[in-house]
């Protein structure tokens, strides 16, 4: 008889789970496989070149496990997840700081470190690891102290993070996280005012860089830093250096035009086939995508980058629990910032920094974190559902 209920509790269990996964946001599904896809057939363009279909065959394994790993945390309770939240902070500093102390080189940075013969980016473990903790810690903070103290904490732990991404150095990544914080304590509730007044001072802020780093004056920006923000500004000055990747890039989205030149890659005809496009696999895959799809290609991308960006931000709008709105609003932003970052260095909107375009670029510590991170939103829909299905439950009670 006991066993018969531990079967039929299991049983219970498995189909129950079996509902769950039926009931998964099925446009965020759908536009985080395909847009995983465009990257997989751009990756597997890039390899007819280089010869190198290791990265191909790797990302390709990424991404089935990634799957994988969203599906399996939408059946989890975000609750269960962010009740570690010291240990993710605690892993946070400790792998940037071991970055620092012994991690790999590549590109005149120090941005990776090996553990069991796997290599991977702390930086970009760090964005998903730093969302479930504020998502907790801020709920933990408001029970004990005044709201202006709590984000004045909230300020304090972003800072060793923060500076130490600086420190690799990475630029680019520092300001993602630093963005993604904005974010998550404008969603955890702090006082519009002070948002404005920060958004009005970041703009004058960002003129002010620019001057003083063309006349050569900002001791805060090391030299390729300043170099960057000049080729931005007069690329054709650095066309044969600092501006090199970026005129090739626009090059090759301009020669894809509206259809694109195709998949098949031609050495004489595309500025990927002659090996023009540089980092075409990770920073400048879009380029990729420009020559190979077009400008219908390219839309397609940024439609369905938008649409999990804004699918994110509807599911974290929709629910009651300051925790789960902050983890869905942190990965929007994530995705929406880091795309728009991506795409705007492609096309020479912004100065030229390394950031990969989500579940596009190459680059498994990237797109395992962000299937996670979107793991967990389609949880926290799935909770949304099961909240309106029973509060349409009761009305109808109490109608009836």
């Amino acid at each position: 008889m006991v066993i018969k209920e531990m079967k039929n509790k299991e049983i219970s269990s498995i189909s129950g789970n079996i509902k769950k996964i039926a009931g998964i946001d099925p446009i965020l599904t759908a536009s985080v496989i395909l847009l995983n896809l465009m990257g997989l057939v751009s990756i597997r363009s890039i390899t007819e070149i280089t010869g190198s279909s290791g990265i191909l065959v790797r990302q390709a394994a990424g991404s089935v496990i990634g799957i994988i790993l969203m599906i399996a945390l939408s059946l989890v309770d975000t609750e269960k997840i962010t009740r570690y939240w010291k240990i993710y902070y605690a892993v946070t500093v400790i792998s940037l700081l071991a970055v620092l102390i012994f991690g790999s080189s590549g590109g005149g940075a120090r941005r990776w470190i090996s553990v069991a013969g796997l290599t991977f980016q702390p930086s970009e473990l760090a964005k998903i690891l730093l969302i479930l903790f504020y998502s907790e810690y801020i709920i933990e903070m408001k029970g004990k102290f005044a709201r202006p103290l709590v984000y004045v904490f909230c300020t304090l732990l972003i800072l060793p993070p923060f500076f130490m991404i600086l420190k690799e150095p990475d630029l680019s990544t520092g300001i993602m996280v630093f963005l993604i914080f904005c974010v998550i304590v404008f969603v955890a509730g702090i006082d519009y005012k002070i948002v404005a007044g920060a958004a009005a001072a970041a703009v004058p802020a960002a003129f002010i860089i620019i001057y003083l780093s063309v006349i050569g004056d900002m001791p805060f920006l090391g030299d390729y830093q300043r170099q960057r923000i000049l080729a931005w500004l007069h690329p054709e000055d650095y066309a044969a250096s600092t501006a090199y990747q970026t005129m090739n890039s626009m090059t090759a989205i301009g020669s894809g035009r509206l259809i694109g030149k195709g998949l098949h890659v031609d050495e004489s005809s595309t500025l990927l086939g002659t090996g023009f496009i540089s980092e075409s696999q990770t920073d400048f895959i879009f380029a990729v995508i420009g020559e190979q799809l077009g400008f219908l290609g390219c839309c397609i991308m940024i439609i369905l980058i938008s649409v999990i960006a804004v699918r994110c931000y509807m599911i974290a709008s929709k629910s009651s629990s300051i925790r789960d709105r902050i983890i869905a609003a942190g990965m929007a932003s994530w995705i929406g910032f880091q795309s728009y970052v991506n795409i705007g260095v492609a096309t020479g909107l912004l100065p030229n920094t390394g950031i990969p375009l989500p579940f596009v670029s190459y680059g498994l510590t990237s797109l395992l974190c962000l299937y996670c991170g979107l793991g967990l939103v389609q949880s926290i829909n799935l909770k949304n559902d099961l909240k309106t299905a029973s509060e349409h439950t009761v009305n109808r009670g109490r109608e009836q």
